[in-house]
This record gives structure tokens, sequence and C-alpha cells, in this order.
């Protein structure tokens, strides 16, 4: 979807009255779900001692997707890659889009080299209220520079540029408040079932967020910086943990949502 159409329609969504999109939302069913695996091929991500993010986050995409298809009967899972390869956000964005998901989550893992942070973190598309938050945005979103004719295909958008980010304000979300609810469930279940540390749910300008039209979050399921992080990461007893809790966060968000049917 062109900006300009996804602007407009933002807009229109967001100035409709308040009882028709609370009527429209009681008819609201959880069918289609995308899961992104971030990075891929030539975009290894952020790199550990010995762990890549791209594979550490696939094999948690695929394992978070086996347990909604076995477990939860008429939910339609899509993988924006099931293999080592390059996607660029535009086409990891048309998966959500073209097939009219109603959910999208992107998983990733964090860095900061030099640093000894830890813990896991769910983003929600918004303007970023802390340089820290910005960081994480600017890394993820300057994956775009290795596209071909990249500036022509995001219209311009600098993933340095804190300027570039002023366009995410045009974007009066209408969904929100479901990409809160799914983000908290997820942080959530991360600290009181899989016990690991939570940093709690943020925002930022994540480029691939604000080009879905779904509720969509992106995940950060702890650092590939951090020695015993990288480790449990990088174990498949650790990737089903927190495949486990993002399942579990999905079956919870389901119910909720079409609960209010």
């Amino acid at each position: 979807m062109k900006r300009r159409e996804f602007i407009l329609k933002s807009s229109a969504l967001a100035s409709l009255p308040l009882f028709s999109f609370q009527n429209n939302q009681k008819k609201f069913k959880v069918r289609t779900v995308v899961i992104d695996a971030g990075h891929g091929g030539k975009d290894p991500g952020t790199i550990g001692k010995f762990a890549q993010e791209k594979d550490v986050v696939l094999k948690i995409a695929l394992k978070t997707g086996k347990y909604i298809e076995e477990n939860i009967p008429g939910v339609n899972v899509l993988y924006t890659r099931k293999t080592d390869k390059y996607v660029d956000f535009q086409n990891r964005a048309d998966v959500a889009n073209k097939n009219k998901a109603d959910l999208f989550m992107s998983i990733h893992a964090n860095s900061i080299v030099g640093a000894n942070a830890y813990g896991t973190e769910t983003f929600v598309m918004g303007l970023h209220k802390d340089n820290s938050n910005f960081e994480v945005a600017k890394r993820e979103n300057s994956v775009i520079l290795m596209d071909e004719n990249y500036k022509e295909k995001y219209e311009g958008f600098d993933p340095n540029s804190p300027e570039s980010y002023i366009l995410f304000s045009l974007n009066q979300s209408a969904y929100q408040e479901n990409s809160l609810r799914f983000a908290q469930k997820v942080e959530d279940q991360f600290k009181n079932r899989v016990g690991r540390y939570s940093r709690g749910v943020k925002q930022a300008g994540f480029l691939v967020l604000w080009m879905t039209t779904t509720p969509s979050v992106l995940i950060e399921t702890g650092f590939l910086s951090h020695k015993k992080e990288e480790e449990f990461l990088a174990s498949d007893n650790g990737q089903d943990l927190i495949a486990s809790g993002i399942y579990r966060a999905f079956k919870d968000y389901k119910t909720d949502i079409e609960s209010i049917n």
C-alpha cells in the first residue's frame, strides 16, 4: 500500500464516530495472524558471541506459528519468511495487508554493544519518548539501506533522520488500542510465565509497523549482547519458552477480542 493511501485510510478511520468503530469492533474475529521473523539472508541483524539474530528469531517464529496451528483451530498463520532469506519491509507489510490479517507480530533480538542490558520489550508504533527507543528504531529501520532504490521505494524516508519520524505523527492509528493490548499480554507472559525480565511495553517509530494496516507489534525477545541471554535465546529450550509465551499471549488476546461480541 502506498504511504499516501495509508495516511488517508488511517485518517479516515481515526475520524470515524466512536460508536461506529465500537460497533464494527463487536463483529471482529481473529482469523489471520502474520508472524514476521526479522532480518534474514544478507541481513543478519544483531550478532552475539556465537548467535545471529536472523537465525534465532526464525526458529522462534516457526515455533510460535506451530503452537498456534496445533492448538487454535480456525486461525490462518502466515509467515513473512520460513527460510533464511532477505525480505524487505514493503513485502513484509504486504503479507499482512494483502491477506487482511487481524494481527501482525515481528520477532527480533536486541543488542547494545558494551552494555549489560538484558530483558524483553515489546514495541507498538508511535513516536519514541526517549533516546534509547529511538536508537532501537533506527537500528531496525536501517535495514532499508540494503534495498535497491530505497529512497524511491520508501519515498525519501531516512532512518537516521529525526525529521523523517515526524511523518508517523500523521498516523492516528485506529489499531493502537489493540496493539497495546496484545503487547502487554506478551510482556506479561514473558515476565510471569517464562520467567524473563520484562522491560515493558514501549513506543517507537518502526517503519514495518507503520506500513501494516492492522494491530501490530515488534517483539524484542532479549539481548544477544548479554552472555546468559544469548545462551538462552540460542537454546532449543529457550526458543520453546519464548514461543510458548507469545502463543499464550495470542490465545488470550484472541479470547479477549472475541468476547466483546
